[in-house]
């Protein structure tokens, strides 16, 4: 064999190698708007989702959405004006619990936007109808409720898992109850699109604090998409670093709570099987120092070989 057919078989025997290595396409792509809890009220929970290669988002709570859209207009993610980002590509609201934290962008914002949906579980659409969106404390601009409905919003009330198409998208989503300061509820959204899927929880205790067991519920729910690797991430809160004790949790998980749900859930999907799987971790309470500490925390604790990722508002990524 001459020298240079031992070249050429090693030079295809390599590309050949980098195509059989090339990274999965990704399925989705996420813009955070907010990605805090506490007091940082323009970085509050908020996170656009859409298949890939596409503009039809929808956003998960609206905690903030003007700045956050602002950061991703700076940082070149969209290429038209912060206002034309908010009344063409948002394509709808799914709010996983009425706490302002998650709702405060979507208030403040309803009388510069388009007409569009928002979604929540019953629970949480009562709270919105009857203590913002009322006449009283802002205009309503839903279609039901008290005083005069304006009904620029569409107000759709998911049952829990039930799957519900999600209007002008290519999207569904399917509600979970979460337990948030048990009884008070929280919610779980899985997004699916093709045989693709998200999860995002908003707020949630773990189970043994809380008493509850919705998050057992929720696992045994997404474990088959797991095995089937058709589950491209899951969007979960650490709002405290460990030190925090249970009676101080106020519904929230720790680094040590998170990854003891992940055990619980690997348990279902089989050992190995979160190997790299994505975790975005939200809600990460200031000041800084704990920040730092949470992650920290997680980095050590992370027997699983998850994948943690921690987002950055205006800055796009993939799933």
């Amino acid at each position: 064999m001459t020298l240079f057919n031992r070249f050429l078989i090693g030079f295809l025997f390599l590309s050949f190698s980098c195509i059989a290595q090339k990274a999965p396409k990704s399925a989705f792509q996420v813009v955070p708007l907010g990605i805090k809890g506490g007091i940082d009220e323009k970085n509050l929970s908020a996170y656009l989702l859409a298949p890939s290669n596409t503009k039809d988002f929808i956003c998960l709570d609206a905690g903030t959405v003007h700045a956050g859209i602002e950061k991703a207009v700076e940082n070149k993610v969209f290429k038209i004006s912060t206002s034309e980002v908010l009344r063409k590509y948002i394509k709808g609201y799914l709010i996983s619990h009425a706490h302002l934290d998650h709702v405060s962008g979507l208030i403040i914002n309803s009388p510069a936007d388009s007409s569009k949906t928002v979604y929540a579980t019953n629970k949480c659409m009562e709270m919105m109808e009857n203590h913002y969106f009322n006449d009283q404390t802002w205009a309503n601009f839903g279609d039901t409720g008290v005083g005069f409905p304006l009904k620029k919003y569409h107000f759709q009330t998911l049952t829990l898992t039930e799957e519900t198409p999600i209007t002008n998208t290519t999207m569904t989503v399917k509600a979970f109850a979460l337990s948030h300061v048990n009884p008070y509820e929280s919610t779980a959204f899985l997004i699916k699109n093709g045989d693709n899927y998200a999860l995002y929880l908003g707020d949630t205790g773990p189970d043994v604090v809380e008493k509850s067991d919705h998050l057992r519920t929720l696992w045994t729910a997404i474990a088959p998409l797991i095995q089937n690797k058709q589950l491209k991430g899951i969007f979960i809160e650490v709002s405290f670093p460990n030190e925090q004790p249970d009676k101080f949790l106020f519904g929230h998980l720790t680094p040590n709570y998170l990854m003891k749900e992940l055990h619980a859930l690997e348990e279902l999907t089989g050992k190995d099987s979160l190997k790299g799987f994505k975790i975005i971790v939200t809600h990460l309470k200031p000041p800084t120092t704990n920040i730092i500490k949470i992650k920290a925390q997680l980095k050590q604790v992370n027997d699983l070989g998850v994948q943690l990722i921690y987002p950055e508002q205006g800055k796009k990524f993939e799933l």
